[in-house]
């Protein structure tokens, strides 16, 4: 059986996969900006759960949850990157103050997560790191730009980790689910910039007003999810990108529809800046 470690474990997609992974015999140290809370989520306490504080973005209580994890279980196998938020408004709208919170958690929490975690993969040389993205990192949307931005980041972190790691045996997974009906879309998860300039209700007011509209209803069930993000570390060829629901599937595929017209379409600028 594998030690998980997970950030953003208390609820959501994050209390689901660690649902999962301790039915399927795993230990897990679940961590969470509040322990209390994952032990809430939990309230008989399965056999193999570690629940530990750490805000991903102190790098002190990172450090402190993996050396309690290390006491506990002696090892950590895989590395579970979940803890995030999302964030709507116009590109414009969004305060810097807003951004600079947003990346905070969603890119330098994830690479302060790896920093204190990978060590001990890397002197295994096995292990699997799982990176909670989202479609929205993929092809992201008018009004949800910064929040894409910040996955778009994962993705590109992904890829090259990818590469440096896998010499070492330690796999790379960067998943990327539509929408699941978790309480991402409501204010414990989202937070909404002012709709302040009245030139972007016809571009970014719709995605506005589908978010809200949507929150419950989202068409993906996160404990099918949770079992599918549990699945891809057990394969012998785990992909470096798992995207998850049919929405997802409909956005990538019409982004690599549009990718493909515009090479073909401009193929000729592009090989005309060529020298001699």
């Amino acid at each position: 059986m594998s030690v998980w470690f997970g950030t953003g474990a208390s609820r959501g997609l994050g209390a689901e996969i660690t649902r999962e992974a301790l039915d399927r015999g795993h230990s897990v140290i679940a961590t969470a900006r509040d322990a209390s809370s994952v032990l809430r989520a939990y309230p008989n306490k399965p056999a193999g759960l570690l629940a530990v504080n750490a805000d991903v973005t102190e790098v002190g209580q990172l450090t402190v949850a993996v050396q309690a994890g290390l006491a506990e279980f002696g090892q950590i196998d895989i590395v579970v990157n979940n803890a995030g938020y999302g964030l709507v408004g116009a590109v414009e709208e969004v305060s810097e103050e807003a951004a600079r919170a947003l990346f905070d958690v969603n890119v330098f929490g994830v690479l302060n997560t790896l920093r204190a975690t990978l060590p001990t993969l890397r002197a295994r040389r096995s292990g699997h790191v799982l990176n909670i993205g989202s479609v929205g990192g993929f092809a992201t949307a008018p009004g949800v730009g910064l929040y894409g931005a910040s996955k778009f980041a994962l993705e590109g972190i992904s890829e090259a980790l990818h590469g440096e790691l896998a010499p070492l045996g330690v796999r790379v997974t960067i998943v990327e689910p539509g929408g699941f009906r978790t309480d991402f879309l409501n204010r414990s998860s989202m937070r909404v910039e002012p709709a302040s300039i009245a030139d972007y209700v016809a571009g970014a007011g719709p995605v506005r007003e589908a978010l809200a509209r949507n929150d419950g209803h989202q068409p993906g069930d996160p404990v099918k999810a949770a079992k599918a993000i549990v699945d891809v570390t057990e394969a012998a060829e785990p992909p470096l990108r798992l995207q998850l629901g049919a929405d997802a599937i409909e956005r990538v595929e019409a982004k690599l529809d549009l990718v493909r017209r515009e090479l073909d379409g401009w193929r000729h600028v592009a090989l005309s800046t060529g020298v001699g």
